[in-house]
């Protein structure tokens, strides 16, 4: 399952896969995101993100 783009349903402190795969894509950066480095998501917008700084700035976005 080497490179394959998994499907979840974000959830308030985890996530459910929902088809099989090694990582997700952040919503903010584009960047690919290893599932055992998944760490930040929205969970009303069901968008994954990189890091805190891609969370901070769909926050901001939100917020304006």
């Amino acid at each position: 399952m080497k490179n394959k783009l998994a499907k979840l349903k974000y959830l308030p402190n985890s996530f459910e896969i929902l088809e099989d795969g090694d990582h997700v894509i952040c919503a903010i950066s584009g960047k690919k995101i290893q599932l055992e480095n998944l760490t930040y998501w929205n969970v009303n917008e069901q968008e994954p993100y990189f890091s805190y700084i891609e969370a901070s700035k769909k926050r901001e976005n939100n917020n304006k």
